[in-house]
Protein backbone atom coordinates (compact mmCIF):
# COMPACT_ATOMS: atom_id res chain seq x y z
CA UNK A 1 0.00 0.00 0.00
CA UNK A 2 0.92 3.54 -0.97
CA UNK A 3 0.86 5.59 2.25
CA UNK A 4 -0.21 7.72 3.79
CA UNK A 5 -3.45 6.27 4.00
CA UNK A 6 -6.86 8.89 3.68
CA UNK A 7 -9.65 8.05 5.40
CA UNK A 8 -13.11 9.54 4.95
CA UNK A 9 -16.20 8.74 7.28
CA UNK A 10 -19.38 9.95 7.19
CA UNK A 11 -20.61 11.87 10.22
CA UNK A 12 -24.35 12.26 8.87
CA UNK A 13 -25.16 8.51 7.80
CA UNK A 14 -27.59 6.03 8.72
CA UNK A 15 -24.96 3.16 9.60
CA UNK A 16 -20.97 4.43 9.72
CA UNK A 17 -19.62 3.96 6.32
CA UNK A 18 -15.49 5.23 5.60
CA UNK A 19 -13.32 4.99 2.51
CA UNK A 20 -9.79 4.32 2.56
CA UNK A 21 -7.62 5.25 -0.05
CA UNK A 22 -3.74 5.22 -0.85
CA UNK A 23 -1.62 8.36 -1.27
CA UNK A 24 -2.61 8.49 -4.83
CA UNK A 25 -6.18 8.18 -4.68
CA UNK A 26 -6.64 4.78 -5.45
CA UNK A 27 -9.49 3.73 -3.35
CA UNK A 28 -8.32 0.37 -1.09
CA UNK A 29 -11.02 -0.13 1.46
CA UNK A 30 -14.26 0.79 2.00
CA UNK A 31 -16.11 -0.22 5.85
CA UNK A 32 -19.84 -0.46 6.35
CA UNK A 33 -21.92 -1.19 9.91
CA UNK A 34 -24.79 -3.18 9.61
CA UNK A 35 -27.63 -1.84 11.35
CA UNK A 36 -29.94 -3.30 13.66
CA UNK A 37 -27.96 -6.03 15.33
CA UNK A 38 -27.42 -6.92 18.80
CA UNK A 39 -24.03 -7.56 18.31
CA UNK A 40 -21.87 -5.38 16.37
CA UNK A 41 -21.19 -6.16 12.70
CA UNK A 42 -19.19 -4.46 10.43
CA UNK A 43 -17.99 -5.91 7.06
CA UNK A 44 -14.77 -4.57 5.39
CA UNK A 45 -14.61 -4.36 1.00
CA UNK A 46 -11.88 -4.05 -1.11
CA UNK A 47 -14.04 -1.11 -2.77
CA UNK A 48 -17.22 0.99 -2.31
CA UNK A 49 -18.82 -1.82 -4.97
CA UNK A 50 -18.64 -4.62 -2.21
CA UNK A 51 -17.68 -7.16 -4.54
CA UNK A 52 -15.05 -8.16 -2.86
CA UNK A 53 -15.47 -8.69 1.13
CA UNK A 54 -12.10 -8.55 3.09
CA UNK A 55 -13.24 -9.54 6.01
CA UNK A 56 -15.84 -9.07 9.44
CA UNK A 57 -15.21 -7.32 12.62
CA UNK A 58 -17.51 -9.04 14.84
CA UNK A 59 -18.18 -7.98 18.87
CA UNK A 60 -17.44 -11.12 20.81
CA UNK A 61 -20.52 -9.72 23.17
CA UNK A 62 -23.90 -7.51 23.39
CA UNK A 63 -22.87 -4.52 25.26
CA UNK A 64 -19.25 -3.94 27.42
CA UNK A 65 -16.95 -1.24 28.09
CA UNK A 66 -14.09 -3.52 27.53
CA UNK A 67 -15.17 -5.88 24.56
CA UNK A 68 -13.27 -7.64 22.24
CA UNK A 69 -13.24 -7.27 17.97
CA UNK A 70 -12.62 -10.87 16.29
CA UNK A 71 -11.33 -9.90 12.56
CA UNK A 72 -12.81 -12.71 10.52
CA UNK A 73 -11.43 -13.25 6.68
CA UNK A 74 -13.91 -14.37 3.29
CA UNK A 75 -12.76 -17.67 4.35
CA UNK A 76 -14.29 -17.77 7.38
CA UNK A 77 -10.51 -18.08 8.96
CA UNK A 78 -9.85 -16.02 12.35
CA UNK A 79 -7.02 -13.42 11.74
CA UNK A 80 -6.89 -11.11 14.93
CA UNK A 81 -9.00 -8.73 16.41
CA UNK A 82 -9.27 -5.48 18.75
CA UNK A 83 -10.25 -5.19 22.41
CA UNK A 84 -10.35 -1.76 24.36
CA UNK A 85 -8.46 -1.93 27.54
CA UNK A 86 -11.82 -0.80 29.59
CA UNK A 87 -10.82 1.30 32.63
CA UNK A 88 -7.45 2.38 31.18
CA UNK A 89 -9.78 4.31 28.03
CA UNK A 90 -11.67 6.99 30.45
CA UNK A 91 -8.97 9.65 29.69
CA UNK A 92 -6.20 8.47 27.27
CA UNK A 93 -8.02 5.82 24.63
CA UNK A 94 -6.31 2.56 24.69
CA UNK A 95 -6.65 -0.45 22.96
CA UNK A 96 -4.75 -4.08 21.63
CA UNK A 97 -4.18 -5.94 18.39
CA UNK A 98 -4.59 -9.36 19.48
CA UNK A 99 -2.99 -11.76 16.85
CA UNK A 100 -5.65 -14.70 15.62
CA UNK A 101 -3.43 -17.08 17.48
CA UNK A 102 -5.48 -19.63 19.74
CA UNK A 103 -3.95 -17.59 23.25
CA UNK A 104 -5.01 -14.07 21.63
CA UNK A 105 -1.57 -12.83 22.57
CA UNK A 106 -1.33 -8.69 22.24
CA UNK A 107 0.61 -7.60 19.15
CA UNK A 108 0.03 -3.92 18.72
CA UNK A 109 -1.13 -1.53 21.33
CA UNK A 110 -2.93 1.37 20.41
CA UNK A 111 -2.84 4.78 22.67
CA UNK A 112 -3.94 8.00 22.11
CA UNK A 113 -0.62 10.52 22.27
CA UNK A 114 -2.52 13.67 23.93
CA UNK A 115 -5.06 13.53 26.82
CA UNK A 116 -5.45 17.74 26.21
CA UNK A 117 -6.82 17.21 23.50
CA UNK A 118 -9.03 14.67 24.10
CA UNK A 119 -10.59 16.67 27.13
CA UNK A 120 -11.04 19.81 24.72
CA UNK A 121 -12.68 17.56 22.20
CA UNK A 122 -15.29 15.89 25.14
CA UNK A 123 -15.84 18.96 26.73
CA UNK A 124 -16.78 21.34 24.18
CA UNK A 125 -17.84 18.54 21.89
CA UNK A 126 -21.06 18.58 23.60
CA UNK A 127 -21.93 22.53 23.44
CA UNK A 128 -24.62 23.44 20.73
CA UNK A 129 -22.82 25.32 17.74
CA UNK A 130 -19.48 25.16 19.25
CA UNK A 131 -19.12 21.40 19.64
CA UNK A 132 -19.98 21.24 15.72
CA UNK A 133 -16.07 23.16 15.81
CA UNK A 134 -14.24 21.01 17.46
CA UNK A 135 -14.29 18.56 14.40
CA UNK A 136 -12.39 21.48 13.01
CA UNK A 137 -9.78 22.21 15.76
CA UNK A 138 -9.09 19.01 17.97
CA UNK A 139 -7.23 16.94 16.26
CA UNK A 140 -6.39 13.21 17.70
CA UNK A 141 -3.54 11.50 16.91
CA UNK A 142 -3.38 7.53 17.58
CA UNK A 143 0.18 5.83 17.90
CA UNK A 144 0.69 1.88 17.62
CA UNK A 145 3.23 0.11 18.86
CA UNK A 146 4.63 -3.32 18.81
CA UNK A 147 5.42 -5.49 21.91
CA UNK A 148 8.76 -3.77 22.12
CA UNK A 149 7.46 -0.09 22.56
CA UNK A 150 8.79 0.47 19.06
CA UNK A 151 6.29 2.91 16.99
CA UNK A 152 4.71 1.22 13.81
CA UNK A 153 1.67 3.26 13.05
CA UNK A 154 0.21 6.46 13.46
CA UNK A 155 -3.58 7.62 12.90
CA UNK A 156 -3.84 11.60 12.51
CA UNK A 157 -7.50 13.05 12.49
CA UNK A 158 -7.35 16.04 10.05
CA UNK A 159 -9.64 18.98 10.14
CA UNK A 160 -12.72 18.98 9.01
CA UNK A 161 -16.70 20.08 9.56
CA UNK A 162 -18.82 17.77 7.43
CA UNK A 163 -16.81 14.44 7.61
CA UNK A 164 -14.17 12.68 9.90
CA UNK A 165 -10.89 12.74 8.03
CA UNK A 166 -7.97 10.66 8.72
CA UNK A 167 -4.53 9.30 7.77
CA UNK A 168 -2.72 6.57 8.85
CA UNK A 169 1.10 6.81 8.42
CA UNK A 170 3.77 3.88 8.61
CA UNK A 171 6.45 4.30 10.27
CA UNK A 172 8.27 0.40 10.34
CA UNK A 173 8.19 -1.56 8.16
CA UNK A 174 5.45 -4.71 9.03
CA UNK A 175 4.97 -7.63 7.43
CA UNK A 176 0.90 -8.29 5.08
CA UNK A 177 -0.41 -9.93 7.81
CA UNK A 178 0.55 -7.29 10.24
CA UNK A 179 -0.40 -4.80 8.20
CA UNK A 180 -4.03 -5.85 7.59
CA UNK A 181 -4.27 -6.35 11.50
CA UNK A 182 -3.25 -3.26 12.24
CA UNK A 183 -5.66 -1.47 9.64
CA UNK A 184 -8.54 -3.57 10.23
CA UNK A 185 -8.30 -2.75 14.01
CA UNK A 186 -7.68 0.89 13.23
CA UNK A 187 -11.14 0.98 11.29
CA UNK A 188 -12.91 -0.59 14.03
CA UNK A 189 -11.19 1.85 16.53
CA UNK A 190 -12.27 4.71 14.46
CA UNK A 191 -16.12 3.57 14.44
CA UNK A 192 -15.85 3.06 18.33
CA UNK A 193 -14.45 6.54 19.18
CA UNK A 194 -17.06 8.08 16.81
CA UNK A 195 -19.77 6.33 18.50
CA UNK A 196 -18.25 7.20 22.09
CA UNK A 197 -18.00 11.17 21.26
Amino acid sequence: MKYPLNLRCKIIAISPQIYVTESDGTAVLYVKQKLLKLKEHVEVFTDKTREKKLCDIKANKVIDWSSAYNFTGAQGNSFGGIRRKGLKSLWRARYEIYSGDSDGATEFNVSEESVLTRFIDGIFGEIPIIGFLTGYVAHPTYIVTDSSGKAVMRLRKKPALWEGKFSIESLSELSPPQQTRILVGLLMMVILEKNRG
